[in-house]
């Protein structure tokens, strides 16, 4: 019995060395010079929820919201703990609009919502700063296809 499980354990450490089973493999997003390992919002929950309660994201780190169709996907900062940049991308994978430094609401008062003047299909926060030297127009290049 001890036998079959250590044998176990070096096909699965074989398996993973090999490269077949990727240990946090992250989806990118690149723009430019710039790239982001992305988490995936792409369920009406993960949508929901975003980065809320969160204390940041990291260098280099992102969220990428994917949607089903596009539209001007409104986004509001209500339980956010950090700014962020939120550059909205169509379905060409052009940027369509960028908010730059988004504050989190304030705990009292209205929470107001941040909207793109052009429909989009995608939309990637990134630490506040990051998208400096982003503009509209520019093109996202994906590590694959959504």
């Amino acid at each position: 019995m001890i036998g079959k499980a250590m044998m176990i354990v070096a096909v699965f450490s074989l398996v993973l060395s090999s490269g077949c089973i990727k240990e946090d493999s992250k989806d990118t997003v690149c723009i430019g010079e710039k790239c982001f390992s992305v988490e995936l919002a792409d369920t009406p929950d993960k949508r929901t929820s975003g980065l809320m309660g969160r204390d940041g994201l990291g260098d280099g780190a992102g969220m990428l919201f994917v949607f089903d169709k596009e539209g001007n996907h409104s986004f509001w900062m209500k339980d956010m703990r950090f700014e962020i940049d939120i550059v909205w991308i169509n379905s060409d994978r052009e940027i369509v609009y960028i908010s730059s430094d988004a504050k989190p609401c304030e705990p009292i008062g209205p929470c107001l919502p941040i909207t793109p003047p052009e429909k989009a299909l995608y939309v990637l926060e990134v630490d506040a700063g990051k998208a400096y030297g982003l503009k509209a127009g520019d093109t996202a290049t994906f590590s694959r296809d959504f």
